[in-house]
């Protein structure tokens, strides 16, 4: 048993983090992890994007790669979407996950519903560039054809 000092939860804020500005941000995968599936049946792979630069520096988003799925289509799309990641940082052919870390890339962020809040989805992953360098600080609308 820990005494806990007279904490009233009744007095403490909740967090008020709502989810990102649809747009582009720097970022770098901070972390990574394999992990089972609701299912119990394949794996993932989980990574913590950290926002690197601007208003939003330090702000984190998950993403999610279905790399070990007993669904052959699951595992094609994570394949996919996971090269973006690689290539975005220059290594195609990572020896494992902790090599993705750290290395700078652009993360295209949308916003999506989900049970009535707002949340964050990773919707495109590319190398950082000059015309890249300058975080998206507000919302930006997607051109057709983009990304």
């Amino acid at each position: 048993m820990a005494d806990l000092g007279g904490f009233d939860a009744s007095e403490v804020k909740d967090s008020e983090f709502e989810a990102l500005p649809a747009g582009e941000y720097r970022a770098v995968i901070s972390d990574s992890e394999r992990k089972k599936t609701k299912d119990g049946e394949s794996e993932l792979l989980q990574v913590k994007l950290q926002i690197i630069e601007g208003p939003f520096k330090n702000r984190t988003i998950i993403d999610r790669f279905n790399l070990w799925n007993k669904n052959p289509a699951a595992t094609t799309i994570a394949q996919q979407q996971f090269k973006k990641v690689c290539e975005a940082v220059n290594i195609p052919k990572p020896p494992d996950s902790s090599a993705l870390h750290m290395k700078p890339l652009v993360i295209k962020v949308a916003v999506k519903e989900y049970n009535g809040n707002n949340q964050n989805e990773v919707k495109g992953y590319k190398a950082v560039t000059a015309s890249s360098a300058a975080p998206v600080a507000t919302a930006t609308t997607t051109k057709p054809g983009g990304w």
